[in-house]
Parts: C-alpha cells; structure tokens; sequence
C-alpha cells in the first residue's frame, strides 16, 4: 500500500502560490483564520468535494475525485472531473470505455487573474497525468458566483513552475522554514494577516516565543 504521509497537498501548493509565508504559516505552525469570503468557499468547495458520480451517456463527470503523484509526492481532490468518451483516451476505474479526461476547479466569487488557482489545476492535471499514462493539455476554472468557465492552457512553463513550487514548499516543510514576510496588496486580502504581522519585522526568536506564549494560553507581558 502506498504511504502519503509525507505528501504535500494541492491545497497547500494553492497557499503557496499565492504567498509563501502563508503556506508555511498553514502548513507548519497549523495557523487559521476563517474570513467570510474563506467561509463561502470552504461551503461550497464542501458540496463540490461529496464524491459522486454522474453519467450522461458517453460523458461522465466525477466529483471530489482522489489524486496523487509519486513522482512528486503530492496528492489532494479534483473537484470535478469530465471524461468523455474517446477511443484513444485512457482508461479509468470509474468508466468502463476510453475516455479523455478534462479537470475543472471550483473558485468562489467573481472571474479574477490569480494564478495560484491555475498552478492547482495544473499540478491536479499532472496528478491525472502520473496515475493514467494520458495527456492533459486543458482545464478550466469555474467561478461559482459568475457562473463562468475559463479555460486554462496547461503549457510547459506552468508546468515548470509547478514543480518549482513543490521543491520550495518541500524545503519549506522539511526545514520548518517560516519565509520572511513581504507586504504588498495581497496581504490587505489575507485572513492570515492578523496572526502573520507581514509590516512588523521580528527575529526568529521573537516569533517562536510568541509561538510558545500562545500555545500556552498565557498573555504576552
């Protein structure tokens, strides 16, 4: 059987794609704060992540499907994947023909330029690639409160800038590195900016007492 203990999760490639401070605050120190926005997304990525299965003839579509590479020691859950029949597509446990595969991600909101989400569904589509022996060119993102879906080119430079991102958020796990903070518009967004302090620079030491006083439950003197 196959141990993915040590595996990274797509959700935290997404972390890491939009900060890497923020990937590490979640990933190692276990650091949450829920927003309103975070919270209507979890909600719906919730209803999304229901693993079922639904047929329309020779389209299938399968939700809150398991993924994983070993190659790159990731796993996590497509939220939607679409198989449509195709005789020189791959074949998958769920669908008794051939089929070819077309992965899409569910975001929250409005139509938006992140690339975080693009770099998850690229990273779901390597997944899929890894466990199939296929190729996946294409996906799309799907903003729920726009009711649109935009594709995603899934080119060799997004590709690269994956595997880039795995390597770094590994380091980041292995080391239990905390990034240095780097203040910018993002920040004024993040529901992690009140526990991350990303405009006050501290030493190490300075953090990790602050780390060990919460963890405590004893005020900070």
């Amino acid at each position: 059987m196959r141990d993915d203990s040590d595996d990274l999760l797509l959700s935290q490639l997404t972390h890491a794609g939009y900060c890497l401070r923020r990937a590490a605050l979640v990933m190692n120190e276990q650091l949450w704060a829920e927003s309103a926005d975070t919270a209507k997304g979890r909600l719906e990525h919730d209803r999304v992540h229901n693993r079922r299965i639904e047929r329309r003839g020779s389209n299938v579509k399968l939700y809150g499907y398991d993924v994983f590479s070993e190659s790159m020691g990731l796993r996590g859950k497509c939220d939607c994947i679409e198989a449509e029949e195709d005789i020189t597509g791959c074949r998958i446990p769920a669908v008794e023909f051939p089929v070819r595969l077309y992965p899409v991600e569910f975001k929250h909101g409005a139509i938006r330029n992140e690339e975080e989400y693009e770099l998850q569904l690229c990273a779901q589509a390597m997944c899929l690639e890894e466990m199939y022996s296929t190729q996946i060119p294409e996906g799309a993102i799907f903003y729920t409160s726009s009711h649109r879906r935009v594709p995603v080119q899934l080119t060799e430079s997004m590709r690269q800038k994956v595997r880039l991102l795995i390597q770094r958020l590994r380091h980041i796990y292995d080391d239990f590195e905390l990034p240095t903070a780097e203040y910018g518009p993002k920040c004024r967004k993040c529901s992690l900016r009140e526990k991350c302090l990303p405009k006050i620079r501290r030493s190490a030491s300075e953090y990790c007492r602050q780390i060990e006083t919460e963890a405590e439950g004893v005020p900070e003197r």
